[in-house]
């Protein structure tokens, strides 16, 4: 994991969830740690690819056209 010192937060979740969270002996903090890591790590691969997309698209449209650079040396 991770050594960064950890900031207290407040959060509003559902509370039914809540509930059957703390039945289960579910470790919040680590749980919402876990669920924004995910959230930001999707929302910077989103970025990338709205960033890149113009590459991308010029790419794809290159290989269309010309196929794949060295392509005659494959070997498979």
């Amino acid at each position: 994991m991770n050594s960064q010192p950890r900031k207290p937060t407040n959060l509003s979740m559902d509370a039914s969830l809540l509930i059957e969270a703390k039945a289960l002996k579910v470790n919040l903090s680590r749980a919402a740690e876990e669920g924004v890591r995910h959230a930001v790590a999707t929302a910077k691969a989103e970025h990338w690819r709205a960033e890149n997309a113009s590459a991308l698209r010029s790419s794809n449209s290159y290989v269309e056209k010309h196929g794949l650079p060295l392509d005659e040396y494959r070997q498979f």
